[in-house]
């Protein structure tokens, strides 16, 4: 699957993108998260917000425990304020 990062996530993990297998028993956007902050102190240091981090499966909004199963490209962002 394509993961897609966008601001500050973008820069912490130094990539706007990039193609992942995800390990066996990975079924969740947390788990994912959980995956992916342990690949590294960039990815431990652009995840450290938690569950502030939004995700986007397949360009529609996603809570944490939305299954990955099937996607295509998933998208992490920070939360965003507009006024």
């Amino acid at each position: 699957m394509k993961l897609k990062y966008f601001a500050w996530v973008r820069e912490r993990v130094g990539l706007a993108e990039e193609d992942v297998d995800a390990p066996a028993g990975v079924a969740t956007v947390a788990e994912l998260v959980d995956w992916l902050r342990a690949r590294g102190p960039d990815y431990e240091r652009a995840f450290a917000a938690g569950p502030a981090i939004r995700a986007a499966i397949d360009k529609r909004h996603a809570k944490p425990d939305a299954s990955i199963a099937g996607a295509g490209e998933i998208a992490f962002f920070p939360p965003m304020t507009g006024g």
